[in-house]
């Protein structure tokens, strides 16, 4: 039931952040403080910087405390955000809006996966973290629609109704989500506090935690230079209008990271009967699926061959996703989860924004799109061959 009712707001999450990225061409046309694509770049990156600086927070927040009302307060507040950010008017307002919404979703994340791995242990832990990120998912395909609204009637339009609509399901949950006796206020980390001083100790002596940060941090450059630049890229390359291109970037690569976030999670969880790194190989696996996919896209010959990796890309990267939290939890004390989390999201996602500001600064000099998806695929390459040096703490093999 809690994966069921936290996966909506998983949509709504990236739905609302996302939607910027595929309505760039009507908001710089509206607000004409935006005059590069490097200012625009900034826009994306401004929320990038906010909400990974405040993700550990977040984390402690409801690792300390109650992880149920951090979720349901993280919603309230981003959907209040996203409906005001369809009211902007300048360039200073819209960059207000984004620094805002990044505080507010910087909560969310880390408390929703730590309260998933709370109910859910054992053989169920990486499916059940699958199918709450294929909410993800589905926020970022529907977050391809922004286009279409924006062309037919008013990017504004599309903040409106998605943030009212996250208010509203706010007020759900107050009366149907419940925290688990295994984590948060009401566990078992509840009888002795929590304190910051104990945490940072217990996640940062590990080694197995630096290795895990890194290993999160690299394939991240590639996941937002998708993200935030991909409807850019194929609108410029295959000379698309930015509805179509928005749905085609945001579309392929989300139903197959829709089905890969639940593929994985099966066979990580089937994998983890055989080895305590199951989860380990079957996040590594999808790693390297990111490698030709990266390489093909910025070479892609056609919006066939493009689609075609998009897919690839897409898969590999629901391998990856469904499997962070369920590797941290065999590194990390229950009562530290969520402020692991948050600390893995302050890292790529910081490095993720530059990359995503530098993206800009290339276009703006005439570099390549396939320079960065080069790198990308670099990065992605080291990264997996990393995390193989990592060494499960918690979590031997599970039966059935």
């Amino acid at each position: 039931m809690v994966v069921a009712l936290l996966w909506p707001v998983a949509m709504l999450n990236y739905l609302d952040r996302q939607m910027v990225s595929t309505v760039r061409a009507s908001i710089r046309a509206d607000i004409p403080g935006i005059a590069s694509d490097q200012d625009f770049g900034t826009l994306m990156a401004v929320f990038m910087w906010v909400y990974a600086l405040l993700s550990p927070v977040g984390g402690f927040v409801a690792d300390k405390f109650n992880r149920r009302w951090t979720v349901i307060g993280s919603l309230f507040v981003w959907s209040a955000v996203t409906w005001a950010t369809g009211h902007a008017q300048t360039y200073g307002q819209m960059l207000s809006c984004r620094a805002l919404m990044g505080i507010s979703e910087a909560f969310y994340i880390p408390a929703a996966l730590a309260l998933i791995a709370d109910y859910h242990a054992g053989r169920t832990r990486a499916t059940a973290t699958g199918i709450h990120q294929s909410g993800i998912y589905a926020g970022l395909a529907l977050g391809g629609l922004g286009g279409y609204i924006a062309d037919h009637s008013s990017w504004r339009n599309c903040f409106t109704w998605f943030g009212m609509a996250g208010v509203a399901y706010a007020v759900v949950l107050m009366a149907t989500l419940r925290d688990s006796n295994q984590g948060g206020q009401t566990g078992a980390a509840a009888k002795q506090p929590i304190s910051l001083r104990a945490t940072l100790k217990a996640l940062w002596s590990q080694p197995a935690f630096w290795i895990l940060v890194v290993y999160f941090t690299l394939p991240a450059i590639a996941g937002w230079v998708t993200k935030n630049w991909l409807p850019t890229y194929l609108a410029d390359t295959f000379h698309l209008k930015q509805g179509p291109a928005g749905m085609s970037a945001t579309g392929y690569i989300s139903l197959a990271s829709f089905a890969g976030v639940i593929l994985g999670g099966v066979m990580a969880d089937a994998w983890m009967v055989r080895t305590a790194r199951g989860r380990v190989f079957t996040s590594a696996l999808g790693v390297l699926l990111l490698v030709p996919a990266l390489l093909g896209l910025g070479h892609a010959w056609s919006l066939g061959a493009a689609i075609g990796f998009m897919i690839l890309f897409g898969l590999g990267w629901g391998f990856f996703d469904c499997n962070n939290m369920p590797i941290l939890c065999q590194i990390a004390r229950p009562e530290h989860r969520a402020t692991g989390y948050g600390f893995m999201n302050l890292v790529s996602i910081s490095v993720g924004a530059a990359a995503t500001v530098a993206l800009g600064w290339m276009r703006d000099h005439g570099i390549r799109f396939a320079v960065a998806f080069e790198v990308s695929a670099a990065v992605a390459l080291l990264s997996a061959g990393l995390i193989l040096f990592l060494k499960p703490q918690f979590g031997t093999m599970e039966k059935n």
